[in-house]
């Protein structure tokens, strides 16, 4: 029982997506529940051969409050008895291919039309196999396997919601190996308890359901090890997914039994914790569409991977030039790439809710399984040389500019310098066809203001205000976008008495600077600039790391030591720049101070989407409401 809890604390924890509703007549049927930070009180409800009630308070104290001997055992026995078939898998197949009411007795069997002056529906089931002791006839097996599923189930359903009502918990977990993502099943148990609980309490199945008691035991088997001082992270590329609950849309991933072949997770480094600024991490979801809903957008983004695929291969190759297999490893992450894009089309919901980040970070994923960790250093290398070359002119020019005239200046260089993302297939073309493209012929591309989004009157307007306490930038590209658009940026809110703490990747992603790379580039920078150079000093700049090694960024997953900074400085101001960061996710994202979201918009499909065209601006300065 205690690796049971282990194992399910862990997973409502660790994964964000981990909990669904089901809702037959959905399209997806499986709705994804965010991680709420606080995740007690829940009632788990466990089904093995019988079921168990749990009612877990904390992270160690739980107590066994109810059960029933009547569970996945009594379908199992019973439903051989009946059908004469021994397997559980083909007791569920005979299910789902029965008609319940053949053999059931229903509220209109017994009341015919007067069942609404009851309140009841006629469909209502009055009795179990209620037909079977009047009737000479044989039944078949499915519509026997179909009547007790609905029993069983039903009953479930009933009990925990009586146990939840009784213990005033409003979310139970259903577990064990009885569900294994069988429709059928669960839609009896939701359809149970939202009847009962008069739509109350919420039934929430899991995507791990059947695997909570072995994570459990792994985890209390490493406990000189102190798993809970980690955060931890599903890994796509070895993880298969929640499957299809239609077997023929993907016969070969059915093969075995259960919802679930494979649960990878990587142990990360240091612990991820909310943004302290969030204004209610309860209801904070980062990702701005969710492509699990939106079908046009799930196939074009879905196609837009598959036709990126070949150039990442190429870039992967050419990464390890000394490397005598990197082409026979690229061939291997392009299959399972591919692979992953395609269980997507027919599964969108395999992982959770499908966002462009989970797109991106599959891919990373995978990039990392085949040993390319970071297919992009070379380009970040080369392109840091140029940038810092340029940084002092860019500097002097800026410095000769008048005060407002300046401050549209410093905004249009760090928009200027977001177009430099070898993520968006429109720059990537540019840059590899003119390899003339800088800094300067960036900005000739932005839309002219108005922008897309404009709210540059009203920054320019705070900025006549006091300065602000402290500045959090999460920055994105290397090169020309961190040392041409962020460091001049940062360098005139350090001039006007403003701290900075500027927070980058903790690893690899396409061409976004890394953690490691910025202190290289920020001492650099600190050599040719005295403002930079006497902040770095006296740690009014801090450099610190995201915890992320992804091209987006979830503000309920952050290092904690970027947390504790936050609280420490007082952060008044956040920044945040690019496509994958502020408009991919975040974009909605309310905080509890003042915010940028900046981006310059490097897909048509997308600009065209919002309103706008190729290079449209987003520029967002928004005040949260007093």
């Amino acid at each position: 029982m205690t690796c049971l809890i282990k194992g399910c604390n862990f997973v409502l924890k660790n994964i964000p997506h981990e909990a669904f509703a089901y809702q037959k007549d959905s399209d997806p049927e499986f709705r994804f529940q965010t991680n709420h930070p606080n995740i007690f009180p829940y009632l788990l409800v466990n089904i093995g051969s019988g079921v168990s009630i749990v009612k877990v308070e904390t992270e160690d104290r739980f107590e066994w409050i109810g059960g029933s001997s009547i569970g996945g055992g009594t379908f199992w026995g019973l439903g051989a008895l009946l059908t004469k078939t021994k397997k559980f898998d083909e007791l569920l197949h005979l299910a789902s291919k029965g008609q319940h009411r053949n053999v059931d007795m229903l509220v209109q069997d017994i009341y015919g039309g007067a069942h609404q002056t009851l309140g009841l529906g006629g469909s209502l089931i009055a009795s179990s196999f209620g037909k079977s002791a009047m009737a000479d006839r044989e039944f078949s097996k499915e519509d026997m396997a179909k009547s007790l599923l609905h029993m069983i189930s039903n009953d479930i359903g009933q009990l925990a919601c009586l146990y939840a009502r009784l213990h005033a918990l409003d979310r139970v977990y259903f577990g064990g190996f009885f569900i294994r993502g069988h429709p059928v099943t669960m839609r009896t148990i939701t359809y149970s308890i939202n009847f009962f609980s008069k739509g109350e309490v919420q039934a929430l199945f899991l995507r791990h359901e059947g695997y909570l008691g072995a994570i459990g035991a792994f985890l209390k088997g490493a406990e000189q090890d102190n798993p809970n001082q980690y955060s931890w992270g599903e890994n796509y590329a070895g993880s298969s997914g929640l499957m299809s609950s239609s077997p023929e849309l993907c016969p070969t991933q059915r093969a075995r039994s259960g919802t679930f072949d494979l649960l990878e997770m990587d142990r990360l480094e240091r612990p991820l914790v909310n943004l302290p600024l969030l204004l209610d991490p309860s209801s904070y979801v980062p990702d701005t569409v969710d492509l699990t809903d939106d079908a046009p957008a799930r196939k074009y983004w879905l196609t837009c991977f598959e036709e990126a695929l070949d150039g990442v291969v190429k870039r992967a190759v050419a990464s390890q030039p000394g490397s005598a297999d990197a082409a026979e490893r690229a061939e291997k992450f392009r299959q399972k790439y591919w692979g992953k894009l395609q269980t997507l089309r027919h599964q969108p919901f395999a992982y959770g809710t499908l966002t462009v980040r989970s797109l991106l970070d599959t891919r990373e994923h995978c990039l990392n399984e085949f040993n390319f960790p970071d297919p992009y250093s070379k380009v970040k290398q080369k392109e840091n040389g140029v940038a810092l070359k340029c940084f002092p002119r860019v500097i002097r020019c800026l410095d000769a500019l008048g005060w407002e005239e300046r401050q549209l200046a410093l905004v249009k260089g760090l928009l200027a310098g977001n177009v430099f993302d070898w993520g968006a297939k429109a720059v990537s073309d540019v840059l590899e066809s003119d390899p003339q493209f800088g800094f300067e012929e960036a900005k000739t591309k932005l839309q002219e203001r108005p922008w897309l989004v404009d709210s540059y009157s009203k920054w320019l307007q705070r900025l006549k205000g006091p300065p602000h306490k402290c500045a959090l930038i999460f920055a994105d590209n290397s090169g020309v976008d961190v040392i041409l658009g962020v460091f001049p940026f940062v360098r005139e809110l350090l001039s006007r008495g403003t701290e900075v703490i500027l927070a980058c990747n903790s690893g690899p992603a396409l061409n976004d600077v890394t953690y490691c790379e910025s202190l290289i580039v920020a001492e650099r920078i600190a050599a040719m600039d005295p403002v930079v150079h006497s902040a770095l000093r006296e740690e009014r700049l801090l450099l610190t790391q995201t915890g992320s090694s992804s091209p987006c960024l979830d503000l309920s997953r952050l290092d904690k030591g970027l947390a504790v900074l936050v609280r420490e400085r007082g952060a008044d101001l956040v920044v945040i720049e690019g496509m994958g960061r502020a408009v991919h996710t975040n974009y909605h994202a309310a905080l509890r101070c003042e915010s940028l979201k900046l981006a310059v918009i490097k897909n048509s499909w997308l600009a065209e989407r919002l309103g706008g065209r190729l290079f449209s601006v987003i520029f967002k300065y928004e005040v949260p409401a007093e």
